[in-house]
């Protein structure tokens, strides 16, 4: 809605800010919430169709259990098991499903309204953590990357890999889809930041172009919600916006 920031932290706390846009910055004192026993690796907020309330999906380390929290009382309603390794990473579509991406080299998808996972992705032979997972707008494809340096895309409906590809040579920490999922961004320990054109057969080997590149570690990759524009962090301290051709 605009109105709250949520952090994770090494220090396994979450904490919750309510953001004034007309006064741009945080009022009011921020909420600690301490109910993980590990590093927090990633969350997002989602709206609970059942109950027409804001949630926070968080997941990590320690027991690797994602938590659903109600935004408002601050309370986790629901509790996720089924992950034996870290939570890397989070992604929703909209709607009550969202995908979770793991150390234990699988993904799992999951709804809102379940307590165990509906289906479970493995990485393939012989397996790489997931790193980084996305899910088209449609909610028909699953892209993932993997600490191999690979990443793969995946058929939700029909439950299968669909190619497995490398378009990097160290971790993949970040891959995003376009908003027309014409295009999928993938940003690396290797320091690059590559855009895979996703335009024709699938099954086809993909063209890949290296688009921009940090001065090291890039941890995180976003498109810009309507132009062919997206934003980089990396561990060189920087978060750089960048501009693509038409």
């Amino acid at each position: 809605m605009g109105d709250l920031i949520a952090t994770g932290s090494n220090d396994k706390a979450v904490r919750l800010m309510h953001y004034d846009g007309d006064a741009e910055g945080v009022t009011g004192c921020d909420t600690e919430l301490i109910f993980h026993d590990g590093t927090i690796r990633d969350l997002m907020f989602m709206q609970d169709t059942s109950t027409r309330s804001s949630v926070l999906i968080s997941g990590g380390a320690g027991n690797c259990k994602i938590f659903v929290t109600d935004c408002e009382t601050g309370t986790p309603i629901r509790v996720m098991a089924g992950h034996t390794g870290h939570i890397y990473a989070l992604h929703t579509w909209g709607g009550c499903m969202f995908v979770s991406g793991s150390q234990d080299k699988t993904a799992r998808f999951w709804d809102l309204r379940a307590s165990a996972a509906i289906s479970v992705v493995p990485s393939g032979t012989p397996g790489s953590a997931f790193a980084s997972v996305c899910v088209d707008p449609s909610g028909q494809l699953l892209a993932s990357g993997h600490e191999d340096a690979s990443c793969m895309l995946w058929d939700v409906r029909g439950a299968r890999v669909i190619q497995t590809f490398k378009a990097h040579t160290s971790d993949v920490r970040t891959v995003r889809f376009s908003m027309n999922a014409y295009y999928l961004l993938s940003g690396s320990y290797d320091q690059k930041v590559v855009l895979t054109d996703l335009h024709g057969d699938l099954l086809r080997p993909l063209p890949s172009v290296v688009v921009a590149e940090h001065k090291d570690k890039v941890i995180q990759c976003r498109w810009h919600p309507s132009e062919l524009a997206f934003v980089s962090t990396s561990a060189d301290r920087t978060a750089t916006c960048w501009a693509l051709p038409l």
